[in-house]
């Protein structure tokens, strides 16, 4: 009998990615709740209380609900949403971010799954900062863009169905223009930032896929350093991981186009170094499938880490929205 696991909000976008993730697994168990317990206090206690392991799909305010339910000093939480990202007493669930991080993962009780748009500009942002390349009180500017199922159901219904009282053809919209995108303090926190960075997200007329770009002025920064330096700290960085990759400098400059869908259904993130080094400038730009690294993949990784399971269980198939 392997470890029992409860997904409290699996009928929302990220929760059927990872149960998608998770069919076939004979190395779990499961406590599932069908649509009128879902919504009975009581049995939603007794399954938080229940399970080895929880999994919140949730909005913020339903998962410290959740949470408060937990009653016992045992069950284990990856909490999905925002809700506890910059919170004291959890473990940040991105285990690339530094050398011990995947041991913190590996013991924590409480784990707070990055978010997408952060996850991605956590990783290009801290290991340039703590290099002291990039210094932490640096004007940092993040424009990105990310798929529709990023905005969960009602998004998708917007984009995809005609009859919805919400449904767009537009091809593209900036959005998040009271610039208070809840992502920010976990970037700045985690990114290592002392101020509050400018970041400008926005949607495109794709299911799933997303990438971030960091520009950087290098001719402005302390040392001016070159283009290679800030490949060679993100290569170091994340030398020997699965699922951090940084692309081959000579490949990146070359390269005339990068598509947010090319890793759909997987758990990578990629990162490309983009330069004119001649007028001293450099884009870093991350690009992942938004509900695989930027959110159901990386929650199924932190799972396999905290059970002592094999770390890509279940994360090399491709995985799909229901």
């Amino acid at each position: 009998m392997g470890a029992t696991i409860f997904i409290d909000g699996e009928a929302g976008t990220t929760g059927l990615q990872i149960k998608s993730r998770l069919i076939g697994r004979t190395d779990l168990d499961f406590i599932r709740l069908d649509d009128a317990r879902r919504k009975d206090p009581a049995a939603r206690r007794e399954a938080l209380n229940d399970a080895d392991l929880v999994i919140l799909c949730l909005p913020d305010d339903a998962a410290k609900e959740a949470v408060s339910l937990i009653d016992n000093g045992t069950t284990r939480v990856i909490d999905a949403s925002s809700a506890h990202r910059t919170a004291d007493g959890w473990v940040y669930g991105f285990p690339e971010y530094e050398s011990d991080s995947r041991n913190a993962v590996a013991s924590g009780r409480l784990v707070s799954n990055p978010g997408c748009y952060a996850i991605t500009s956590v990783a290009i942002l801290h290991p340039l900062i703590a290099a002291g390349v990039l210094p932490s009180d640096w004007p940092v500017t993040i424009n990105a863009v990310s798929g529709y199922s990023g905005g969960g159901k009602q998004l998708i219904a917007a984009f995809e169905d005609q009859g919805s009282e919400a449904y767009t053809d537009e091809s593209f919209r900036v959005y998040g223009l009271g610039l208070s995108h809840k992502h920010v303090p976990e970037i700045q926190k985690w990114g290592g930032l002392t101020h509050r960075p400018l970041f400008v997200p926005s949607v495109g007329r794709f299911a799933q896929g997303m990438l971030v770009q960091v520009p950087l002025q290098l001719w402005a920064l302390p040392g001016k350093p070159s283009v290679a330096q800030v490949h060679k700290v993100l290569s170091d960085h994340y030398a020997g991981q699965r699922y951090v990759r940084v692309c081959e400098l000579k490949d990146s400059l070359a390269a005339a186009k990068i598509d947010p869908e090319e890793l759909n259904g997987t758990n990578e993130l990629r990162l490309h170094v983009f330069a004119n080094e001649a007028e001293g400038q450099a884009v870093v730009v991350g690009q992942l499938d938004n509900l695989g690294k930027g959110a159901s993949g990386q929650a199924v990784q932190n799972l396999n880490i905290m059970l002592g399971l094999p770390e890509d269980e279940g994360l090399d198939r491709p995985a799909h929205i229901e």
